[in-house]
C-alpha cells in the first residue's frame, strides 16, 4: 500500500485557494480580514497570533475575534505575549479554547481570573526560548498571524526595529506547510530591507493604522527612589566590580534602571569604566543613554526595540545592531540565546523570594508569565567557553573541585527592596506560585527562577552571596539575613547571620564602604525623562505619556 506524504502540503494549498477569493495577488483589504481568516483557519487549529513582548498584530486580533463561531472555534493559541484585551476576549467568546504562552504582563490579573474560572485550558506557561523551541516540535502553528511595518506587492516584509519574534514564528509555520498572514502599516514599491522573504508569506492585510507597540522598557528616572539607588550602589560595588562583569542582561525595573544611571557617576568614581557593563543583551533602555554617551557601553543586541528610540539607535550604529536602512534589527530568539549562553550575569527584580531563593512573579491574583527571565536567569549547563566572572563564581561554589574540570557559574542576581508596592514583602515562607499550582491542579508550579540558579540577592540590607553557602541552613539564613523587617527577616538566627557576615557571605553597606545616606538622587546621571532627551542630543523622542514639559 502506498503512502501519501503530501497531506500537509495539500491542506495548505486548499487553504490558500480558499483565501485567494478575498485577495488581489496576496493583498487583502482590511474590511475582508475576518472573511479571510474564516476561509483559511479550521476548528481546533494551532494559531500563533503575534502578541510579542511589545509588537502586536492588533488588526488581525480584532478580525479573529469577529469570526463566525460555526466556522472557527476551539483554537489552540500558541503565542509569546497575551497583551491585548482581544487576546483574552477570544477565549471568552469561544473562538479559542487552549493557550500556551510566555508573558501576560498587562493582562496578568484578568488571565488569573479566567484560569481560575475555567475559561482557558492552559497548556503551559513557558519561557520565550522554550515556547519557540516547541514551535518546531509539538506546537507548530498551522496559521501564523504576524505584523510588519511594510510589504511590497510580492509579499516581502520589512519588520523595522521591532522584528522581535517574527522570523521564528514564520520559520516554524511556513516551512511546515502552514499559512502566514501579515498585517502591514503600508504597501510600498520596495521595502527598506527584506526581513521576511515573500515566499514565506501567503496573504497581506493593509492596516488602517500602525500596529500597536507597548513602551515596555521605559523607566522614568523621576520615579527612582533612594532605596533603589542604594541597592544599585551595592550591586555595582559588591557584584559588578569584584567579578568584573562585562557581558550581562538587565531585567525590567527601576532597580536596574538605577544601576544604568549610576554608571557614569558612582561607577566612574570607582574607576570601573571599561571594566564592567560593556556588552549587553538588552532592549534599547532609554535609561542607558547616559552610559552610552559617556563611553561605557560598547555593544547591545536587542530582543525588540523601544518606542521613541529609533533616531537615537540610527545615530549610534557602533553600539546597536542595525540594517543597511539604519534601523535596529532585533531578534528575540537570538537575543535570548545570547542572554543564556554569552552573558556572565543576569540581574533583575521579582515579586516574591522564598527561603531557598526560588523566585516568582506569580501571585494569587496575577499571573504575569515568565518572558525571558528564566532564560536570562539560568545557569546554562551547555556552556563551554570560560570567562573571568564565570570561573570565579564557579570556584566560589566549588572551591575544592579540580580547576580544569570545574564548571563555572553564571551570576544570577535578584535585586529589590524588602518591601515593594503597597508595602508588600518581597520575602515569603511559601510562594503564591505553589498555591496557584494547587488550585489549578498543575503538575508544575510556575517558578520564574529556581533557587539553585540564584547566586546573589541584593536588598537595602546588603548583598547575600549564596555561592559561599555550604548547607541549606546557611542558604536560608543568608536569605533571612538580607530580608529586613519582613516576617522572614525577623525570624533570622542572629548568631548564624553574624557568622555569615564574618565570612563575607552577607555584606552590609558599611562592609562595602557605602554610607546609605549617600544614596541620593543627585547620583543619578539623569533625573527625568527630559534629562535623557538632553543626553541623547534630542534624538530620543519619548512617548507622550512620559512627557511632562
Amino acid at each position: 500500500m502506498s503512502t501519501n506524504w503530501q497531506n500537509n502540503r495539500a491542506a495548505r494549498d486548499a487553504r490558500i485557494a480558499a483565501g485567494a477569493g478575498f485577495a488581489r495577488g496576496k493583498v487583502v483589504e482590511a474590511s475582508d480580514a475576518t472573511r479571510l481568516l474564516e476561509a483559511v483557519i479550521r476548528p481546533g487549529d494551532r494559531v500563533c497570533l503575534e502578541g510579542d513582548n511589545q509588537k502586536q498584530a492588533d488588526l488581525l486580533s480584532r478580525a479573529l475575534l469577529a469570526v463566525d463561531l460555526s466556522r472557527v472555534n476551539d483554537l489552540h493559541m500558541v503565542q509569546s505575549g497575551v497583551v491585548l484585551p482581544e487576546h483574552l476576549d477570544l477565549f471568552e467568546r469561544g473562538v479559542a479554547r487552549r493557550l500556551d504562552y510566555a508573558y501576560s504582563g498587562p493582562q496578568s490579573a484578568r488571565i488569573a481570573r479566567m484560569l481560575f474560572g475555567g475559561k482557558i485550558e492552559l497548556g503551559a506557561v513557558h519561557t520565550y526560548l522554550e515556547l519557540f523551541a516547541r514551535y518546531f516540535i509539538d506546537l507548530t502553528p498551522q496559521v501564523a498571524l504576524i505584523a510588519a511595518v511594510s510589504a511590497d506587492r510580492e509579499g516581502n516584509l520589512y519588520t523595522g526595529p521591532n522584528t522581535e519574534d517574527t522570523p521564528t514564528v514564520v520559520e516554524a509555520t511556513a516551512f511546515k506547510d502552514g499559512i502566514v498572514i501579515a498585517q502591514v502599516n503600508e504597501i510600498v514599491e520596495t521595502v527598506p530591507r527584506v526581513d521576511i522573504p515573500a515566499d514565506r508569506v501567503h496573504f497581506i492585510v493593509k492596516s488602517d493604522k500602525p500596529f500597536f507597540v507597548e513602551p515596555l522598557f521605559t523607566r522614568d528616572p523621576a520615579a527612582i527612589t533612594e532605596g533603589q539607588i542604594l541597592t544599585a550602589m551595592l550591586a555595582i560595588k559588591g557584584i559588578y566590580a569584584p567579578y568584573g562583569v562585562q557581558r550581562l542582561n538587565h531585567g525590567i525595573g527601576f532597580s536596574t534602571a538605577a544601576i544604568e544611571l549610576l554608571l557614569p557617576t558612582f561607577g566612574e568614581r570607582l574607576g570601573l569604566k571599561g571594566k564592567i557593563a560593556t556588552h549587553f543583551a538588552l532592549n534599547p533602555h532609554p535609561a542607558l543613554i547616559p552610559a552610552i554617551e559617556s563611553g561605557w557601553v560598547r555593544q547591545i543586541h536587542s530582543f525588540g526595540s523601544e518606542v521613541g528610540m529609533d533616531d537615537y539607535i540610527r545615530a549610534r550604529s557602533d553600539v546597536y545592531f542595525t540594517g543597511p536602512d539604519g534601523s535596529l534589527r532585533s531578534n528575540r530568539a537570538f537575543c535570548q540565546t545570547a542572554g543564556l549562553y554569552a552573558c556572565d550575569m543576569f540581574i533583575g527584580s521579582t515579586l516574591q523570594i522564598d527561603l531557598q531563593g526560588n523566585s516568582s512573579t506569580v501571585t494569587t491574583s496575577r499571573i504575569a508569565g515568565f518572558g525571558g527571565a528564566p532564560n536570562m536567569g539560568a545557569d546554562a549547563r551547555g556552556r563551554r567557553h570560560p570567562s573571568e566572572p564565570w570561573l570565579k563564581a564557579g570556584a566560589e561554589a566549588d572551591p575544592d573541585g579540580a580547576a580544569l574540570m570545574r564548571r563555572g557559574r553564571k551570576l544570577v542576581v535578584q535585586i529589590g527592596e524588602t518591601f515593594g508596592d503597597k508595602n508588600v514583602p518581597l520575602f515569603v515562607e511559601k510562594l503564591d506560585a505553589i498555591e496557584l499550582a494547587e488550585k489549578l491542579n498543575l503538575e508544575l508550579a510556575p517558578i520564574m527562577i529556581y533557587g539553585d540558579d540564584v547566586t546573589h540577592i541584593v536588598t537595602e540590607e546588603g548583598v547575600a552571596n549564596l555561592l559561599l553557602c555550604r548547607t541549606a541552613q546557611e542558604r536560608e539564613q543568608a536569605i533571612r539575613g538580607v530580608a529586613g523587617y519582613t516576617d522572614v527577616g525577623r525570624r533570622r538566627d542572629h548568631g548564624m547571620v553574624a557568622q555569615l557576615r564574618e565570612r563575607g557571605v552577607i555584606r552590609r553597606p558599611e562592609d562595602l564602604g557605602i554610607n546609605p545616606l549617600d544614596a541620593d538622587r543627585s547620583l543619578l546621571a539623569a533625573r527625568s525623562i527630559k534629562d535623557l532627551v538632553r543626553w541623547s542630543g534630542g534624538l530620543y523622542a519619548p512617548p507622550s505619556k512620559f512627557r511632562n514639559w
